[in-house]
């Protein structure tokens, strides 16, 4: 009996197979989802996301937590924001924190969600940056507003924490430690991230 076809048969059959499961790797990764979105009347241009280093891709990932499904976690060091999801799973983001001596970390809760928000400055913000003047009283929305497409506003026992998760712009701050303070998304990511997240969820930022 002549073997060698059915080698040549059974390792092709072994090759297709694996072939199978590492194409079910980038299935979780969702680098192609950074393309034009036109929303609410605004066009968020395209996010050139092979420049964006690949752990910051928006991704589902196995994630250990006592933390009940709907959490956020922000890892600031890592540079990693964490939706809790069932059976130890989480959607990642890559995420842009505050600089050095603007840092945080502490327990909220999302108190409001706004779709193309205003920005106001704070008064300290425009105290270090008199340009900034000009929109003490609302920058309007835009796809030039600083937080961007979406916004998650952090309130604590003491009420609003000043601290946003927010879109931005200025995708090459992702991963880097460039903000006043506030977490900063990808626009396509905070569209997402907003899509999940409840008014009431618990937000746990680690530092």
């Amino acid at each position: 009996m002549n073997l060698k076809p059915i080698l040549i048969a059974a390792a092709l059959g072994l090759s297709a197979a694996l072939a199978g499961c590492t194409s079910m790797g980038p299935a979780h990764i969702f680098s192609s989802d950074y393309g034009s979105v036109k929303d609410a009347g605004y066009q968020l241009p395209s996010i050139p996301i092979s420049k964006v280093p690949r752990q910051y891709h928006r991704q589902i990932v196995s994630f250990e937590t006592k933390e009940k499904p709907g959490t956020i976690i922000v890892d600031t060091r890592e540079k990693f924001l964490y939706f809790v999801m069932e059976d130890g799973k989480a959607m990642r983001y890559g995420i842009g924190v505050g600089r050095e001596g603007f840092e945080w970390a502490g327990t909220a809760r999302i108190a409001m969600k706004r779709e193309w928000p205003t920005w106001t400055p704070p008064r300290a913000m425009i105290g270090r940056q008199p340009e900034l003047a000009k929109w003490a009283g609302g920058m309007p929305p835009g796809t030039s507003n600083p937080l961007g497409a979406r916004a998650l506003y952090l309130f604590n026992k003491g009420g609003d924490t000043g601290y946003r998760l927010h879109g931005t712009p200025e995708w090459n701050s992702i991963g880097k430690a460039m903000s006043s303070g506030c977490i900063r998304l990808i626009n396509q990511d905070i569209i997402d991230l907003y899509n999940r997240a409840e008014v009431g969820a618990k937000v746990i930022v680690k530092r």
